[in-house]
C-alpha cells in the first residue's frame, strides 16, 4: 500500500486500501450476521442442529475428567460419551477422537466447574481476547501499518479463520499466542524465550513440526533448548497429575489416529494442508502420501532457505508460519488463525515496497490466501483445495526473493572486495619504498 491507497505494481486485480476495507467490512457483516442468526436459537443446538461450540464439548468433557481425576478415561471415547450424556444431555450422542495430551484436561478443569453454557461463553470470550491481543501485539511491531488502524481492525474481525475459531470453540487461539510470543522474542533477540513459546505448542504438536525442522537445520540451539524445556515441563504437569498411564495412552492414540480418518477428519474439505490436499486430489493412498512427503520436503527446504537468508525477520517468520500450515499432517480451518501475524507482517513490508520488491502478483496471492478458506467446502466437488495452492505460492515467492536478495548481496560484497583489493597494494607499500619510487 502507499499513501494513495494502492499497493505499487500492476497486477490484473488492483488491491487498494479502499477495496480491502470495503471487502473486509462486507465479509465481516455477512459472517457475523450468519453466526448471530445461527446461535440465536433457544437451547444448546443452533439452527443447523449442531451443538453450539461443537468442539468445546470435548474440552469441557476433558476438564470434567480432570476434576474427577479420571485419567484412565482420557482416551476412552465411549466413557467420555457416557459422561457427556450426564453433564450435557442435549449433546448426547456426540463423540470425539481424543488426541489432546493429558495436561490439556487440567487447563479446562476450571471450565468444567460451571455449566456448559457459561463455560462456552467464557471460553469464546477468552479466545476473542487472545486473538485481539495477538493482532494488536503484532500490529504494534508494524510501523508502516500505523495509519491503517481501522482497516487492520476490520480485516482482523473479518478473518475467516477467526470466525471458524469462534464457531467451533477450538483451542487455536492458544497456538496463535505461542507464535506471537515467539515472534516478539525473536525480534528482541531472545532465542531461548522464543523456544519456550514454541515448545508450548506440544498441546498441538502438528503445529510445531515446521518450527522444529527449520530451527534444527539452521542450528538455532537456544530456540531448540527453550522448546525442549517448555514441552517437557508441560508434559510433566500431566504426568505428575495422572501418572504415566495416560501419557502412554496418548502416544498410542496418536499412532492409531491415521487409521480412523472418519473421526480425525470428518470434513476433509475443511482442512488446509498438503496432506489432505493430495489425498483429495489423488485417489490412491500410497501415491497421495508420497506426493505429500515430497511437497512437504520442498516447502521445508524453501522455509529453511528463507530463514538462512538476509530477509527481514518479518518475511522469514511469515514463511515459517505458512510452512507450518502446509506441512502439518492435520490442520483444520480454525487453525489458520495462526496466519494472522503473517498477514500483518507481510502487509507491513508491502507498504514499504521499495524494500521488498517481491512482485506485484504477491499482493494478489496474499489477498486470495485471506479469503479462500471460505470456499473450502467447494473442494467436495472439485477435489482441489485452492487455499493450499496459494499458500504454497506465497512460500515460493518468499523463497525466490530471499534467494535473489542473497545473490545481490553476494555480488555487492564481491565488487567491494575487488575494489579493496585493487587499492590495498598502494596502501600497503612501506613508506621507504613509496619514497624511493617517487624520488629515484
Amino acid at each position: 500500500m502507499t499513501s494513495s491507497g494502492m499497493i505499487p505494481g500492476k497486477p490484473s486485480f488492483r488491491v487498494t486500501v479502499r477495496r480491502l476495507r470495503a471487502h473486509g467490512l462486507i465479509l465481516a457483516l455477512c459472517l457475523w450476521s450468519v453466526y448471530a442468526w445461527n446461535v440465536s436459537s433457544p437451547g444448546l443446538r443452533d439452527r443447523m442442529g449442531n451443538l453450539k461450540g461443537t468442539d468445546f464439548l470435548h474440552l469441557y468433557t476433558l476438564g470434567s475428567l480432570a476434576v474427577a481425576h479420571r485419567g484412565s478415561d482420557l482416551y476412552d471415547a465411549e466413557a467420555q460419551a457416557r459422561l457427556v450424556a450426564i453433564r450435557v444431555p442435549e449433546a448426547a450422542g456426540n463423540r470425539y477422537l481424543p488426541l489432546y495430551p493429558p495436561q490439556v484436561s487440567i487447563l479446562f478443569a476450571p471450565f468444567a466447574e460451571i455449566s456448559y453454557r457459561w463455560a462456552l461463553a467464557l471460553w469464546l470470550a477468552l479466545s476473542a481476547v487472545i486473538y485481539g491481543g495477538c493482532c494488536y501485539a503484532i500490529w504494534r511491531n508494524c510501523p508502516n501499518l500505523r495509519e491503517y488502524k481501522s482497516t487492520v481492525i476490520i480485516l482482523a474481525v473479518a478473518f475467516p479463520a477467526f470466525w471458524h475459531l469462534i464457531l467451533w470453540g477450538q483451542t487455536s487461539a492458544l497456538a496463535l499466542a505461542c507464535f506471537t510470543l515467539a515472534f516478539i522474542a525473536l525480534r528482541n533477540h531472545r532465542g531461548f524465550l522464543a523456544g519456550l513459546a514454541i515448545g508450548l505448542l506440544i498441546f498441538k504438536p502438528q503445529l510445531a513440526l515446521a518450527s522444529a525442522i527449520v530451527f534444527v537445520f539452521t542450528l538455532q540451539w537456544r530456540v531448540i533448548l527453550g522448546a525442549l524445556l517448555s514441552s517437557v515441563a508441560q508434559l510433566a504437569a500431566g504426568w505428575s497429575y495422572y501418572g504415566f498411564g495416560p501419557f502412554r495412552e496418548w502416544m498410542r492414540a496418536l499412532t492409531n489416529a491415521p487409521q480412523q480418518p472418519q473421526w480425525l477428519e470428518p470434513r476433509p474439505y475443511q482442512t488446509h494442508c498438503l496432506r489432505t490436499f493430495w489425498s483429495m486430489l489423488v485417489p490412491w493412498t500410497s501415491a497421495s502420501v508420497a506426493l505429500y512427503l515430497l511437497s512437504a520436503v520442498l516447502v521445508c527446504f524453501m522455509a529453511i532457505v528463507c530463514w538462512r537468508s538476509r530477509l527481514p525477520l518479518s518475511l522469514r517468520y511469515s514463511a515459517l508460519l505458512f510452512a507450518t500450515v502446509l506441512i502439518a499432517p492435520h490442520l483444520t480451518v480454525y487453525d489458520l488463525v495462526i496466519l494472522a501475524p503473517a498477514f500483518l507482517l507481510l502487509a507491513d513490508q508491502l507498504v514499504e515496497c521499495h524494500k521488498v520488491p517481491i512482485g506485484s502478483r504477491f499482493t494478489v496471492w496474499l489477498y486470495l490466501a485471506f479469503f479462500l478458506p471460505l470456499v473450502g467446502p467447494f473442494a467436495r466437488w472439485t477435489h482441489f483445495q485452492l487455499s493450499v495452492a496459494v499458500m504454497a505460492l506465497i512460500v515460493f515467492e518468499l523463497w525466490n526473493y530471499g534467494r535473489k536478495s542473497d545473490s545481490t548481496h553476494a555480488a555487492a560484497e564481491l565488487t567491494n572486495n575487488r575494489r579493496e583489493t585493487a587499492v590495498l597494494p598502494e596502501i600497503a607499500r612501506p613508506k621507504r619504498l613509496r619514497y624511493a619510487l617517487l624520488h629515484p
